[in-house]
């Protein structure tokens, strides 16, 4: 039975989580209005290890979130996750961000759910997903306009989640989008996706792992400011 590390720091939520052959064991999180992940994170985990009657040594594997989101979060939570995977020379699994997101919506067939995250004035990062969490478009860090995800409309419900989603709810106006901001990235939500990964042995290089930033966009959007 694979026990698995689990974390997530790509938004505010400070999140670490322990599973045991795809059952979750322990969560610590704090989800405050600041990020705090460089004070938080490593105590953390030192918690959910106590909490769990283990050490790192029974670590089969790290999983981590591996963006869109904050710039400076998601290099927290890697630098933490490639340090434990490098002292005990286990594997590295990532997470699409949004993909966990999108898992906390229970689906109807015929339902589409587009995780969206926060960036700047009316930008988001999201993906769309059918109700099999697959993937139907890819990542995009996009502007919210009224046309924005018409073309996934039909008589289903398309649930829009994540911290965007408050700015959607103000443009969007099609009675089939339901809104939900509250949802947040949370390691809990990673525990299947990453013991999928780890039973099909699809690892990170440890060595050459980046986070998942979405860097080209802000710069072009900079570059269209001068």
């Amino acid at each position: 039975m694979a026990i698995i590390l689990h974390l997530e720091t790509a938004t505010t939520n400070c999140s670490v989580s322990i599973s045991r052959d795809y059952e979750i064991i322990v969560l610590k999180e704090n989800n405050a209005a600041s990020y705090s992940h460089s004070e938080q994170l490593h105590v953390f985990i030192k918690e959910a290890l106590k909490e769990a009657s283990l050490s790192f040594s029974d670590l089969d594997a790290v999983a981590i979130s591996k963006g869109p989101g904050s710039y400076t979060g998601l290099r927290i939570g890697v630098s933490a996750a490639k340090g434990v995977c490098f002292s005990l020379d286990i594997p590295l699994i990532s997470i699409p961000t949004l993909q966990s997101i999108a898992h906390q919506v229970d689906l109807k067939p015929g339902e589409l759910v587009i995780p969206v995250l926060d960036a700047r004035r009316m930008e988001v990062y999201s993906c769309v997903y059918d109700f099999n969490y697959q993937e139907v478009r890819e990542t995009r860090a996009e502007i919210i306009n009224e046309e924005s995800f018409v073309e996934y409309l039909g008589e289903d419900k398309v649930y829009v989640v994540g911290s965007g989603a408050e700015k959607c709810r103000g443009v969007l106006q099609h009675p089939n989008f339901i809104f939900d901001e509250s949802m947040v990235p949370s390691a809990k939500d990673m525990v299947t996706m990453a013991s999928k990964k780890y039973e099909s042995r699809q690892f990170e290089d440890v060595a050459y792992f980046e986070p998942y930033y979405l860097k080209d966009f802000v710069l072009q959007q900079k570059k269209k400011k001068n």
